[in-house]
């Protein structure tokens, strides 16, 4: 097993790298089978093939059907930690819901979020693809 930030051997159980005293399984820059250099974005090992990529425990049917069926009030936001975003849809529907061009505002955004998520466009808050 290798830093995943400085490519230096780690010993299995070991809670941080002795080379760099980053935590284990952090960082990006290094494959942590072969301990061989990733480029940047890079989905799997070039060396070993080891497939690097950490999934979100979200899941991306649930974020698109929530997104598609409650997405006027943020639900699905709210299910993928953006916090921000969630309030700003339910408070727009909530209240500007007596114009009627909000909510179907409100509606066709949430709709298009739904797509990406299916589409595999948007990740979860901390930027990890989902399931």
């Amino acid at each position: 097993m290798f830093c995943k930030n400085c490519g230096a051997p780690v010993n299995p159980g070991q809670e941080v790298c002795l080379n760099c005293g980053v935590k284990n399984g952090e960082g990006v820059n290094f494959c942590q089978n072969c301990g061989a250099q990733l480029p940047p974005n890079a989905a799997v090992c070039l060396n070993c093939g080891f497939a690097s990529v950490v999934t979100s425990n979200k899941e991306k049917l649930v974020a698109g059907l929530l997104a598609i069926f409650l997405g006027q009030l943020g639900i699905h936001n709210f299910y993928l930690g953006y916090t921000k975003k969630a309030v700003t849809q339910l408070l727009i529907t909530v209240l500007l819901s007596w114009t009627g061009v909000a909510p179907v505002a409100i509606w066709i955004w949430a709709i298009v979020e739904g797509i990406k998520i299916f589409q595999g466009e948007i990740p979860d808050s901390d930027g990890k693809p989902l399931k």
